[in-house]
């Protein structure tokens, strides 16, 4: 059974960049550490990316998934669920926006990852809170830059 993985972090930028900065995915590459290569392959009817398929560095090798998101509550959330993935079942998350007093954005991510090969729990928790922190820490250099 599958846990939510939730972080939290507090970026000195607004959080309409935020969201700008989450959406702009195939800039990831420039600023994400372990995304390699990006490419967009559905937009909706505003011009958004709605499906999106990643490469990532993960445990030690390459792989890649695709995403599909949900721009419904934006800007102060955006989601998203796997439709494909080669090591992984599931990927699914969102990103929470919130602004604080000072202006500032406040996320908050959540993740669920369900993968195709049996981890134990302890390793998989770990790689669960290295994603969700490396993501966040990476965001918040790339917005408040």
């Amino acid at each position: 059974m599958e846990e939510q993985v939730t972080e939290r972090m507090v970026i000195r930028a607004s959080p309409a960049y935020c969201f700008q900065v989450l959406t702009d995915f195939e800039r990831y590459p420039e600023w994400a550490a372990d995304i390699k290569a990006v490419t967009v392959d559905e937009r909706d009817g505003e011009g958004r990316p709605v499906e999106v398929t990643f490469r990532a560095a993960a445990f030690g090798r390459s792989t890649s998934y695709t995403l599909r998101y949900d721009y419904s509550q934006a800007p102060e959330r955006l989601s998203w669920h796997q439709v494909r993935g080669d090591v992984t079942r599931r990927l699914d998350g969102s990103y929470e926006i919130e602004a604080d007093d000072d202006g500032s954005a406040d996320i908050t991510y959540h993740l669920v990852v369900d993968l195709k090969v049996p981890l134990p729990v302890f390793v998989k928790r770990r790689a669960e809170g290295r994603i969700t922190y490396t993501a966040l820490k990476e965001l918040r250099a790339r917005a408040e830059s």
